[in-house]
């Protein structure tokens, strides 16, 4: 498992190195493409794969970032950087529960699906 969790970092370097994901305007995640904000959360590769794996206090640090935009991190989690990364979305979503982040949002359709309450996402408007 470790070392599916260190090829993920290494895919999301050489992704870096490649200079996937030029600004190229407002998007969900602002002037940063979804995809390049994906970088961010190298830390939380194992995290994205495994519901029972233990998520880095980077990564929570980083979702407590990207989560401010309930969309941005919608646009990240569901990314081609991420699906590359062999990041699984439903598990990805039950990170900010798993870090214990008190203001999560709730009832967010992120794609075709609703996240459960696992995730509480903010509701759209």
């Amino acid at each position: 498992m470790e070392s599916k969790a260190a090829r993920c970092l290494c895919l999301l370097a050489m992704l870096l190195v490649a200079g996937l994901g030029a600004a190229r305007g407002a998007g969900e995640c602002g002037r940063v493409p979804a995809d390049r904000m994906a970088l961010k959360l190298a830390p939380c590769a194992a995290a994205t794969q495994n519901p029972g794996a233990k998520v880095a206090p980077g990564c929570c640090a980083q979702i407590r970032s990207i989560g401010r935009s309930p969309k941005c991190l919608c646009a990240v989690m569901l990314s081609a950087t991420a699906r590359q990364a062999g990041v699984k979305p439903a598990v990805a979503m039950t990170i900010p529960k798993r870090c214990a982040i008190a203001n999560r949002p709730i009832g967010y359709k992120c794609g075709l699906e609703e996240l459960s309450n696992s995730w509480n996402i903010w509701k759209s408007r």
